[in-house]
């Protein structure tokens, strides 16, 4: 059941980029976004030595580019810390910036085969539907995923577990080609949908048009190398110069641009 996909199997470097760049993102506009990172920076030690913009860069256009710092972040910890590789237990990967519970349980699930469940949106519509018909709690949902993980090939099931969710036990789920559906308890016995209300299932987003986050993108899509003026920056974007100027502001405070006597540009210093 399980998707053959790029990084599977690769090495644990390459199961990291794919998890954060995976964070809100599916995995179609991944894939090309994974492999020209991994070919331009093939370990921890290749990203943490890139200069800030380079990396910005190469994540235009994937979306959500607080993701991109916090990964140089972290490889840069990795560099320092772990002799310039992906530490593999829960608790180091738990310290590294961007990444939470269910980042860090990918990772150690697919890049080194520890035995923990791995609890995305997808999944844990399958525990509410499929297993319990009903809404679970945080810890009852970790506790089921828990109980369903196998001796061996653990990385394998939890891919699967995933899988059924993106592609059959969907938000409006295909229940009459999903392969569990005679063993799926919501679907025997009726009833309201229990994955709405129940724990790890993402709710609706905002809406983005006309959002921070979309007038954000528009500036850090339109960013080069060579400093851009207001101005110009104002004919790419669309934006008035007030908002122009609030947005700038802050992409500069959080490190995603500069800002000088010439216009605004990617950060090209190799911080460390």
């Amino acid at each position: 059941m399980a998707r053959d996909l790029p990084w599977t199997g690769s090495s644990p470097w390459g199961v990291f980029v794919s998890e954060t760049m995976l964070q809100q993102t599916p995995v179609s506009r991944v894939i090309r976004y994974w492999e020209s990172f991994v070919t331009a920076y093939p370990s921890p030690s290749d990203a943490a030595r890139a200069p800030v913009g380079e990396i910005l860069e190469g994540w235009r256009g994937l979306g959500y580019p607080r993701r991109a710092l916090r990964l140089r972040e972290a490889a840069t910890i990795m560099v320092d810390e772990y002799g310039g590789r992906v530490p593999d237990s829960l608790e180091s990967l738990r310290r590294l910036p961007g990444v939470g519970e269910y980042t860090a349980s990918a990772v150690a699930s697919f890049a080194f085969s520890r035995r923990v469940p791995v609890i995305d949106t997808n999944v844990g519509r399958v525990l509410a539907r499929a297993l319990a018909n009903r809404s679970l709690r945080p810890a009852e949902a970790r506790l089921e995923a828990s109980r369903l993980l196998p001796r061996d090939d653990v990385g394998a099931f939890n891919q699967s577990l995933l899988d059924l969710g993106a592609q059959w036990c969907r938000p409006q789920p295909r229940c009459e080609e999903c392969p569990v559906r005679r063993v799926c308890a919501w679907r025997e016995a009726g009833g309201d949908d229990p994955a709405t209300t129940s724990a790890f299932v993402s709710r609706p987003q905002a809406r983005f048009e006309g959002s921070e986050r979309q007038r954000r993108g528009l500036v850090l899509g339109s960013l080069e190398s060579a400093p851009l003026s207001f101005e110009l920056l104002a004919q790419r974007t669309g934006l008035q110069r007030s908002d122009l100027e609030r947005v700038v502001g802050a992409l500069v405070r959080e490190g995603f641009c500069t800002l000088g006597e010439d216009g605004v540009a990617w950060p090209t210093e190799r911080s460390r």
